[in-house]
């Protein structure tokens, strides 16, 4: 028979009394699973004959590799006679060797002790029915890592690993958030660390270190809750509704491909991407400004969004969630795009069914245009697209003189440009935004030497030369 129980987070005299009685019974052999622990070399004062797996630590590349090879010391420990397997702190929490010998042994009886969670509450006075409790591991944190709740980060053994955690939580924590650091728990000889995130003493790292976080959530789910509160207290965020934020979603999108578009200028760099990263959060106010309105209305919330999409990614990406096999990027476009149809029972027959009609102009001629050209209506190169182009340009020139054929014709003209361009492998859309920054550019150098007004065309023109060269 196999009984499992722990030693406690400190002291081998913290533990209850039938827990050391267990612990001293000289008619079982004690296997523990380190003896880098107070209770464990208090213990070893007491009996010679405990049998430690330290050395397993240092003969196994893999934590999978250990946690097996120690299941295998201790079930082979029982085909001898009774073993009494204990752990740090308690065999509920973190104690993988354990899973495995209770999934492989039918004969097993699992003793509670005080883990390490039980005396960090302790000592922080903390009742978990408050408000929850989330317990991650230092070695292997979520992603992303969401603080909603009072939070306690184990397995902080090594320096590295407690300031690579500081840092990556300090990212979804509020700026200057303070945090505990507990080093040795339980144990006379426990200390104690609290202050900022951003500067934790990474000194106190240690195979019984532990940090404790209770602040307001930051991250996505901080803003979530800013939102809301916004939506009850202010009054201008209060009185907006669907309709009144929808030229800011347009405005903001437009400001997020203003700063996607110097990030592609500037090749890669970190004032590029500040600049991305900013306007990105611009974008997911309005997203959350929404749902924080059909929430109010009872229709749904952020979180149901995120499960719609969900769902819908899934579906659409069958190739990945289901058995469908595909060739190539191209296919996996055309089976969103079908999908997509058959889900909004837009599937007409067309080709260009499901396209949204409020799209910008250049953005929808290009979209047309494309689903077009996937359904066999295209020119064969970019020289037949060229050929079209001058053609429109004719017609606008003849229509110089009939206001109202020379609308339709320019249209024709642009739809014609948008096209050539998606044939040679150009967005319209970036293209006129970069040619219009261009001309920002140059008008304002033009500005530099004097007023425009009265000039000559040919002055003009000269001024305009000289800030190309510019």
């Amino acid at each position: 028979m196999i009984v499992i129980t722990g030693l406690g987070p400190g002291d081998f005299d913290r533990n209850p009394g039938p827990v050391r009685d267990l612990l001293l019974d000289l008619s079982r052999q004690l296997i523990l699973r380190t003896r880098k622990h107070p209770a464990a070399e208090q213990l070893a004062l007491s009996r010679d004959d405990i049998v430690f797996c330290d050395d397993l630590y240092e003969s196994c590349e893999t934590f999978e590799e250990l946690y097996s090879m120690i299941a295998d010391r201790v079930i082979d420990a029982s085909n001898v006679g009774p073993v009494v397997y204990a752990v740090p702190g308690g065999p509920a929490i973190g104690e993988f060797a354990v899973r495995e010998i209770v999934a492989r042994v039918a004969d097993v009886e699992v003793v509670p002790a005080e883990t390490f969670v039980d005396a960090i509450l302790a000592e922080v006075s903390y009742d978990p029915f408050q408000r929850g409790l989330q317990i991650l591991s230092g070695h292997d944190l979520v992603d992303p890592v969401v603080l909603d709740k009072p939070t306690i980060v184990g397995h902080l053994d090594r320096p590295e690993i407690l300031a690579d955690v500081a840092s990556r939580l300090s990212r979804v924590l509020p700026e200057s958030t303070d945090v505990t650091i507990f080093n040795g728990i339980g144990a006379a000889d426990a200390r104690t660390w609290n202050g900022p995130i951003e500067t934790v003493d990474s000194s106190y790292a240690g195979f019984r270190t532990s940090m404790w976080i209770d602040a307001e959530p930051g991250g996505l789910v901080g803003a979530v809750r800013t939102m809301e509160r916004l939506r009850r207290d202010c009054p201008w965020d209060r009185e907006q509704t669907h309709a009144s934020l929808t030229k800011n979603l347009i405005e903001e999108s437009y400001e997020l491909i203003d700063a996607i578009s110097v990030l592609d200028d500037l090749d890669v760099d970190y004032v590029g991407y500040a600049g991305v990263e900013e306007e990105v959060g611009d974008v997911l106010l309005q997203v959350l400004f929404h749902a924080a309105i059909a929430k109010e209305a009872g229709f749904f919330d952020i979180d149901d969004a995120a499960e719609v999409l969900r769902q819908k990614l899934v579906r659409r990406h069958p190739h990945v969630f289901s058995d469908v096999e595909v060739a190539d990027a191209n296919e996996v476009k055309s089976n969103w795009d079908r999908i997509k149809r058959e889900e909004k029972g837009q599937d007409s027959g067309s080709a260009l069914d499901g396209i949204p009609r409020h799209m910008p102009a250049l953005h929808l001629a290009a979209k047309m245009q494309n689903r077009a050209s996937k359904a066999g209506f295209k020119w064969e190169n970019s020289g037949q697209a060229l050929d079209q182009v001058r053609e429109e340009i004719e017609e606008v020139a003849a229509a110089l003189e009939s206001p109202e054929d020379f609308e339709a014709e320019i249209g024709d003209l642009l739809f014609s440009v948008v096209d050539l361009a998606a044939r040679s492998g150009v967005d319209a859309e970036i293209a006129l935004r970069r040619a219009v920054a261009k001309f920002d550019r140059r008008f304002r150098i033009m500005e530099t030497s004097g007023d425009l007004k009265g000039l000559a065309v040919e002055e003009l023109q000269q001024r305009w030369d000289q800030a190309k060269k510019t």
